[in-house]
């Protein structure tokens, strides 16, 4: 393991609680950086990408290249992982961490995975005495920087979720308690399936603006003062150049890519079709989100969907 000098002295050390963090991507990173400086937790944090592991160890953070030495030094852990394969990887089977950490440790898992999924790794977690939490998030890679993400909390009681906050109001400004375990993951999927809806509807609308002669700006301007205005539109908008500092005006690079955006649609149509729901536009926006991905727009943030309509790729 390589420790990262923080102006801690020893005393310090001993007397701050560690907590595992095991994922450093777009979103993880810079959660367990406000972790570690805004919280007073002494963070060790695990990647497979060795890379990552190299860019967070020169912001501070303290790293380990084996997740099994996080059973060894700390009995709160949060995961931010792809899928909920990887999840289950991390935490389950006969060298997960739910195995090899203290009995009664707390797992926050801030992954999107599927309501079916989170409760099989609770219930299971149950089984071995260790405690998990489905507590994804919400906000962008902006707000996970800002330290200003929404929590959808799955804790089965107010203790529990109190424990979770304390640690989570360190990298989010919403802390939201779902009540029951699972609930957390049902809420980031509406979620994201709204919001998968709502960022095709915006580009439409301004890609068609565009089209008869209304700038951009202009149009945009005008829909954030009327009924128009949503998180699309005002914080994320999907036009280059209207918003400084968002993907749309660095190429559609970082943020949310739409494989992600087409991984979560899908968990969104699944779960719908085991409940019976009719969900006609969050299916439809799943089908354009798998022809971006059919495109080799995978990597690239999903408001490039704009790009895509503006210059009638669909049709491709």
């Amino acid at each position: 393991m390589r420790r990262i000098a923080r102006s801690l002295n020893n005393s310090q050390y001993l007397r701050a609680e560690t907590v595992g963090f095991i994922g450093l991507g777009n979103m993880g990173g810079p959660m367990a950086l406000n972790l570690a400086r805004k919280g007073g937790f002494e963070v060790i944090a695990f990647d497979v990408n060795k890379d990552s592991l190299k860019k967070y160890a020169k912001e501070g953070l303290a790293v380990c290249e084996d997740v099994t030495v996080l059973a060894r030094k700390a009995n709160k852990f949060v995961t931010m992982l792809p899928n909920s394969s990887h999840v289950s990887s991390v935490l389950e089977g006969e060298n997960g961490l739910f195995q090899k950490s203290a009995k009664n440790s707390l797992f926050i898992d801030s992954s999107t995975i599927s309501y079916h999924a989170a409760i099989k790794i609770y219930e299971n977690a149950k089984k071995v005495n260790q405690r998990y939490i489905d507590a994804p998030v919400s906000g962008g890679v902006g707000a996970a920087t800002a330290g200003t993400l929404t929590f959808m909390v799955g804790a089965e009681n107010k203790e529990l979720f109190q424990e979770c906050k304390n640690l989570l109001q360190h990298m989010g400004k919403n802390i939201a308690n779902c009540e029951k375990p699972g609930a957390g993951s049902i809420a980031k999927i509406c979620n994201n399936m709204a919001l998968g809806i709502e960022m095709i509807a915006v580009a439409e609308a301004i890609s068609l603006g565009k089209k008869l002669g209304i700038d951009p700006k202009v149009l945009s301007s005008i829909m954030n003062t009327a009924s128009g205005r949503c998180w699309s539109s005002e914080v994320y908008n999907p036009c280059p150049g209207v918003l400084e500092n968002v993907p749309a005006s660095k190429g559609y690079e970082g943020g949310f890519a739409c494989e992600l955006m087409l991984k979560d649609l899908g968990l969104a149509a699944d779960a719908a079709k085991q409940a019976s729901a009719d969900v006609p536009l969050g299916n439809h926006a799943k089908d354009i989100y798998q022809k971006l991905v059919e495109l080799g727009l995978n990597r690239k943030d999903f408001a490039i969907v704009y790009d895509v309509l503006l210059n009638n790729k669909l049709k491709q």
